[in-house]
């Protein structure tokens, strides 16, 4: 099974943040670091994985994080010619 990139790098942030002295008490910067460093489409994707069930291996700490991760708006759609 092929590693997903954005998985990783969501689980490396919440690794990062549990290591903290305040412990798994910090969902609150999983989410502050993912809405301010991950453009839309990474968030919009990590949302429609997350939705779309793929949870295993998602680091418990980026679940918790999910509701405080702003959902962007969907892609605009480009008129047809």
């Amino acid at each position: 099974m092929q590693r997903d990139k954005l998985i990783y790098m969501a689980n490396q942030i919440a690794t990062f943040c549990e290591s903290s002295p305040r412990g798994a008490r910090e969902t609150a910067n999983v989410a502050d670091h993912i809405n301010k460093f991950w453009e839309p489409r990474m968030r919009r994707k990590l949302f429609e994985k997350i939705e779309g069930g793929e949870t295993e291996g998602v680091h418990p700490l980026v679940l918790e994080a999910m509701a405080d991760i702003r959902r962007p708006p969907p892609p605009e759609k480009l008129p047809e010619s």
